[in-house]
């Protein structure tokens, strides 16, 4: 099965760039939404996330329905079964 993973981010943030770097580097396939280019996708976001006050930055990953806040790298390696990184 594959995974389907959504990375929130934007544009100037640099964790952003850095897990995207990361999940290409370890041949995850992801979609990425620039919160700060998209709308729609900065309204999905929010509906994610319980609303603009519970915002406490980016990326936001939604690994199978499952939001990971911050680039965090344990809880994707865990979330994706990538066992080295």
């Amino acid at each position: 099965m594959d995974n389907k993973v959504i990375i929130y981010s934007t544009t100037w943030c640099g964790f952003c760039a850095a897990e995207k770097d990361w999940l290409e580097h370890n041949g995850v396939k992801f979609e990425s939404k620039e919160i700060d280019l998209d709308e729609t996708a900065k309204q999905e976001f929010f509906g994610k996330i319980g609303g603009e006050q519970n915002f406490r930055g980016v990326p936001v990953t939604d690994v199978n329905g499952e939001l990971v806040l911050g680039f965090d790298r344990n809880k994707l390696a865990q979330l994706l079964k990538i066992k080295r990184f």
